[in-house]
């Protein structure tokens, strides 16, 4: 069960497993992408239809003919990564073995819908995937195994999204063959130093620019690709355009004013913070596309001494 594509890794090991027959995969509807609303198939189901393996898409899992349509399966096992639904009660118990969720975090901490973001945001040194036995709290299951990875001094989200992915087959690996030997632990988790992380949405990226440099430096890492972090400046024709910002670095030897241009070179765009700089490297205007800052102000007019912010 999976929708996202940090699960297409563990999904092709399964397909391929010899001691596993992956009798179906279960995702998410089809749901309109871009500017033309094209109904396109989550990552999960074009995998799938690939490797010739069926497909259910229930829109509300809990109902009760799509928990007797995945009744009819019979499943030994079920792997849950990054499905997009709360499983009731009836589908936890349903397999034989087990039923386990992979997730992107170190638990208890970040629990929720964006540990890896949070991970970065929050200045973790590691973090890794946490195989659990699902429970019908939020990320509550006693865990199995967990296998860690050290998060890198210029880690963005998705770079790091696509590292968690790698390790997804050998940690499920690992939990699978303690399930096959009967020695798999089940650890309850220390509900002292769980920690939550929210659902993204495109509000998740606002730069609050009263922070310090090295803050706002992770929320621009942990933002990337998506759904970026980003400010508004003023357009010379008057109105205000989302300015996103893909890539910055903090200079906390800078005394400036908040949310003000302080100096534009070749290097990029520094901008006063709460406490320190942030040189702005990357960076994209509504309806244009992305640009170094050097590119970028030589079409765009943004002079020391310009203000940036929400409240324009």
């Amino acid at each position: 069960m999976g929708t996202g594509e940090i699960g297409l890794p563990v999904l092709r090991w399964l397909a391929s497993a010899p001691l596993l027959e992956l009798v179906a995969i279960v995702t998410q509807p089809d749901k309109p992408v871009g500017r033309s609303q094209i109904l396109m198939p989550p990552a999960a189901k074009a995998l799938g239809m690939t490797l010739n393996l069926p497909v259910l898409q229930p829109q509300k899992v809990r109902r009760p003919e799509e928990l007797d349509r995945i009744g009819t399966l019979r499943p030994d096992l079920i792997v849950v990564m990054a499905y997009g639904q709360i499983l009731p009660k009836a589908l936890l118990e349903m397999p034989g073995l087990a039923c386990l969720n992979l997730h992107a975090s170190l638990l208890p901490r970040h629990r929720g819908a964006a540990p890896i973001q949070a991970s970065i945001l929050a200045g973790d040194r590691a973090t890794g995937i946490t195989v659990m036995h699902m429970a019908e709290g939020l990320d509550t299951g006693d865990i199995l195994v967990a296998k860690s990875i050290p998060i890198r001094r210029r880690e963005t989200g998705g770079s790091l999204h696509d590292r968690l992915a790698e390790i997804g087959p050998e940690t499920l690996s690992m939990a699978l063959g303690l399930i096959l030997e009967r020695t798999a632990p089940r650890t309850p988790q220390d509900e002292s130093l769980a920690t939550y992380a929210p659902k993204l949405d495109r509000e998740s990226g606002k730069i609050d620019w009263s922070r310090d440099c090295w803050y706002l430096d992770r929320l621009v890492r942990a933002m990337n690709p998506w759904p970026g972090a980003f400010t508004w400046v003023q357009h010379p024709d008057g109105a205000a355009r989302k300015l996103k910002v893909y890539n910055a670095l903090p200079m906390h030897r800078i005394s400036g004013r908040i949310g003000v241009v302080e100096r534009v070179g070749p290097r990029g765009i520094v901008v006063g913070c709460g406490a320190g700089g942030l040189l702005l490297k990357e960076v994209q205007i509504e309806g244009k596309r992305r640009l170094s800052a050097a590119e970028f102000v030589r079409g765009f007019s943004l002079p020391p001494g310009t203000a940036l912010g929400n409240d324009l």
